[in-house]
């Protein structure tokens, strides 16, 4: 759950302000958490069935023609996006690592810091399985855990910067517009686990005196809570420490103590080389699936090698060509992000619960659709009109 996307949040603040950004926080944390829950309850809805994918569950609500069409898109675009920021957030954070660690060293490109980070994947893509990330998957836990205290603690002891400003970052009226609803994909991004939760259900033994969701609940709940200790700390004290002047990678304003903030980045790269290969894993059954029931090709190392090879590359070049952190956030938070973790699932919920009209249940699901609906909307404009202004002034491969 606690992705690379937690130290953009006080950027995100930054434009928010105090009192809606809490709001917007503490919302988000709340409607994601039911939605977690339903996909929870949803995954064996049918005694005898087992929903082990996202899409299987579409195609169980809105109808095997419907179904994929619906979901798929949303789960595709959230879990390549994931794969695109991460290797940006990679390769930039092993950039930062080495010119503390390593002053004296040649600078190099941060184009080239993204291709030595996507490299590793080119290997670690081979795995067969979810089963066998497991460990990649657990010191990416770990990882996300101590960089996140780092970040708060860092700006906790820093301070706040002199003439410390918490007015809204300096801007035209239409640019902060647009950089407010930025900033509303870039929350929604940080809520990212709902689209692989089934696939990791769908490896809980399940039986009708232990049924999985039991085991997934209490998991859940646990990744929420870390969830909450990284995400609010990080988001408040990073936007108290640097006000309206900070990055859109907390980690960057940090610069003491040195060796703290070069473990931190370095932490980063470790997290997130876990948490690819967790997001990837699913499109890579998908593709191979595909592959090999559709268009006959025989299962086998050539098969993997080959759809996967492609799938880091093409990952890798998109992350390549457009390297704005804040701007993919927010532009993949709100086009893939928020339809998978705030409103799919009530939909799914409504569909197949059918609780009655205006009672507490359809209330909430309502509320959750319709806030949805609006982040999912606003974020992607937002997103994508800075990815193209931030573009007009980026030397590309530079």
């Amino acid at each position: 759950m606690v992705g690379a996307g937690v130290l953009s949040l006080p950027y995100a603040m930054a434009y928010l302000g105090w009192g809606p950004g809490t709001v917007v926080m503490i919302v988000s944390w709340c409607i994601t958490l039911n939605t977690m829950w339903q996909m929870i309850q949803l995954h064996e809805c049918v005694p005898g069935t087992r929903f082990d994918r996202y899409y299987d569950l579409g195609k169980y609500a809105f109808g095997p023609r419907l179904g994929p069409w619906v979901v798929l898109p949303q789960q595709l675009i959230v879990q390549v996006g994931c794969d695109i920021v991460y290797m940006v957030t990679g390769g930039n954070c092993l950039k930062k690592f080495m010119e503390i660690a390593c002053t004296n060293c040649v600078r190099l490109r941060q184009t080239y810091w993204i291709i030595i980070f996507g490299s590793t994947h080119f290997f670690l893509s081979q795995l067969p399985n979810f089963n066998s990330v497991s460990g990649v998957s657990l010191a990416a836990a770990v990882m996300s855990l101590s960089y996140s205290a780092i970040a708060w603690v860092g700006c906790l002891n820093k301070g706040q910067v002199e003439n410390v400003n918490y007015g809204y970052k300096h801007t035209s009226s239409m640019d902060f517009i647009f950089r407010v609803f930025n900033a509303l994909g870039q929350i929604s991004f940080a809520y990212a686990g709902h689209a692989v939760a089934l696939e990791i259900q769908a490896t809980i033994p399940s039986t009708p005196e232990k049924p999985s969701k039991i085991a997934m609940w209490k998991g859940a709940l646990c990744a929420y809570f870390v969830n909450a200790i990284c995400y609010f700390p990080v988001a408040f004290i990073g936007y108290w420490a640097f006000g309206q002047d900070v990055d859109d990678n907390v980690l960057v304003g940090l610069q003491r103590p040195a060796w703290l903030i070069a473990s931190a980045n370095l932490m980063v790269v470790i997290h997130v080389i876990g948490s690819y290969q967790v997001y990837a894993m699913p499109i890579f059954d998908l593709l191979e699936r595909l592959l090999t029931k559709r268009l006959n090709f025989p299962p086998g190392i050539a098969i993997r090698l080959i759809t996967r090879t492609i799938y880091v590359a093409f990952t890798l070049f998109i992350g390549v060509t457009f390297p704005f952190f804040g701007d993919l956030l927010g532009f993949f938070g709100g086009f893939g992000f928020a339809p998978t973790s705030f409103f799919l699932p009530s939909i799914i919920w409504l569909i197949i619960k059918k609780p009655k009209r205006f009672s507490i249940s359809w209330l909430i699901n309502w509320s959750c659709i319709i806030i949805g609906l609006f982040i999912m909307l606003a974020s992607t404009i937002g997103g994508l009109r800075n990815i193209i202004m931030d573009s007009s002034s980026y030397s590309f491969y530079s």
